[in-house]
């Protein structure tokens, strides 16, 4: 079994002094320019899910379609956030960011230049787009790995809280799209991306607390302890839930409620600003009550939303309402898992990262396309909100069994932190 690491000594990680409080703990720069560089990429990771009903329309594209072209990036990141957490332990999480950030920015300029004209293209770029999702991988070990034990909820809350960018995308994708058409938002997004990408090279700055590369053969060993593959599982119901959300909404109400993308788009803004702004304080929840705990609730109160959006039938109003405060439980999901990763894989934070992120990729790629499919198959999206609260009581009854062994063996050997 892989060992956590625990704190020892009156120095805390970096040599700070253990008790320096948070600001003073870690690396400013750094924090910020992960945060910065998580947005923007999240913004570009999940554009095409506002831009989604315009680009159908114009395409012709039927329900599973459109779920499939908006879960593309999702999967695609998922599977390159192994890529990146591998990539994070052996040339450390600068180098993987700047590497991730030149290939978005090429893709998307290709795709601006010479434009889009099928569906295969808009799937092509998805993939391409994959690569601002694995940013994830990037972000979080890069200012996660500068900070102790007591401050972990926080860093990776404020690091974490760049899944923001999906506001952006919804807010302004549609917005921009109306007026200058949707492959032009492809081009106005380039212009956020290469400024974020220079002030990231400036700021950013690799913390010298950095594990020896391991073999690959290592990381093989990270997957023969069930611990990460519980925090797959709990990563996929929150933030899957999140990003599943986040993408499929402007077309749920398109589809459902009659309104333009533009609308759609600010419907999904409201939920999709309450989950980024809630993971901060759900990883300072973490931090004070502990994760176990905050996990518990908002695997209950999630479970509990979605079945209630799957049976109901309520207005646009009441159905916004519903998806805002699903999104906020859900980000404080995404804050309190990323406060217990660090706790029990410090050593392998990399690895981790990529592993948990792949686990919350596939959860959106699912949930993204489930919607669609049950939405052609039977009508209504309501079979897939239903299958998704079933992953949430599975999720709370794998906590409620585990919760007991963390607290007493791995948990037990960590100074100033709480699970």
């Amino acid at each position: 079994m892989v060992s956590p690491e625990s704190s020892t000594g009156s120095k805390g990680m970096n040599g700070k002094p253990a008790g320096t409080s948070f600001w003073k703990s870690g690396h400013r720069p750094t924090l910020f320019a992960a945060f910065f560089y998580f947005d923007i990429a999240f913004m570009v990771w999940v554009i095409l899910g506002p831009l989604a009903p315009i680009i159908s329309k114009e395409l012709g594209l039927d329900p599973a379609q459109k779920g499939l072209m908006v879960a593309v990036p999702t999967l695609a990141g998922a599977i390159l956030r192994l890529v990146n957490g591998l990539l994070v332990d052996r040339i450390g999480p600068k180098m993987t960011g700047a590497i991730g950030q030149v290939i978005v920015i090429a893709g998307m300029a290709i795709a601006w230049y010479f434009g889009i004209d099928s569906y295969e293209a808009v799937l092509a770029l998805g993939v391409i787009l994959g690569f601002a999702g694995a940013s994830f991988a990037v972000a979080l070990p890069l200012a996660s790995r500068w900070y102790p034990p007591e401050h972990q909820g926080k860093a990776m809350g404020i690091a974490g809280m760049g899944n923001s960018g999906t506001v952006f995308a919804s807010l302004f994708a549609a917005l921009l799209a109306k007026a200058y058409g949707w492959t032009n938002v492809l081009g106005l997004a380039l212009i956020p991306l290469v400024a974020v990408f220079i002030f990231y090279l400036i700021a950013a700055k690799d913390s010298p607390d950095q594990p020896a590369p391991k073999p690959l053969s290592a990381y093989g060993e990270v997957l023969k302890d069930k611990d990460a593959w519980w925090f797959m599982l709990f990563y996929g119901v929150t933030f899957g839930g999140f990003v599943g959300l986040s993408n499929s909404l402007p077309t749920y109400y398109t589809d459902g409620f009659g309104v333009t993308p533009v609308i759609a788009g600010y419907c999904t803004a409201a939920a999709v600003f309450m989950g980024s702004l809630l993971r901060p304080i759900g990883g300072a929840m973490a931090d004070r009550f502990g994760g176990i705990r905050t996990l518990t609730i908002v695997y209950i109160a999630s479970a509990l939303l979605l079945v209630v959006i799957s049976t109901v039938t309520a207005k646009l109003p009441l159905m916004v309402a519903l998806f805002i405060t699903t999104l906020g439980i859900l980000g404080v999901g995404n804050g309190a898992v990323f406060q217990l990763v660090p706790q029990r894989f410090r050593k392998e934070i990399g690895v981790m990262t990529g592993l948990v992120g792949f686990g919350g990729g596939v959860g959106g790629f699912y949930l993204a396309s489930s919607l669609g499919f049950a939405k052609k198959l039977t009508g209504s999206a309501s079979p897939g909100f239903l299958i998704f609260a079933g992953l949430a009581v599975i999720a709370l009854i794998g906590l409620t069994a585990v919760k007991s062994r963390w607290r007493t063996t791995w948990g037990a050997a960590l100074q100033g932190a709480r699970i």
